[in-house]
């Protein structure tokens, strides 16, 4: 039987287009900004607080204490 059915994703317009609406438009936390100039990377283990630098991802410093991976400031709130 083939009527005038419209299947997933045909001539549907906007389908597939990875606008991003409701909850996860913007992608991830902070909307995918930056957290500013200033600030801190902070060890999430044992609490070390390091300026941060600006350029240099808090993710990709380890903590000169204990080892662990560092983390913004504004992720720990």
């Amino acid at each position: 039987m083939r009527g005038n059915h419209q299947g997933m994703g045909r001539n549907r317009g906007d389908f597939g287009r990875g606008e991003g609406r409701g909850y996860h438009q913007g992608g991830g936390r902070n909307k995918g900004g930056s957290f500013g100039v200033g600030g801190f990377c902070v060890c999430s283990k044992c609490g070390e607080k390091l300026p941060h630098e600006r350029g240099v991802k808090c993710t990709t410093l380890k903590c000169p204490k204990c080892g662990h991976t560092m983390v913004r400031e504004e992720m720990l709130r």
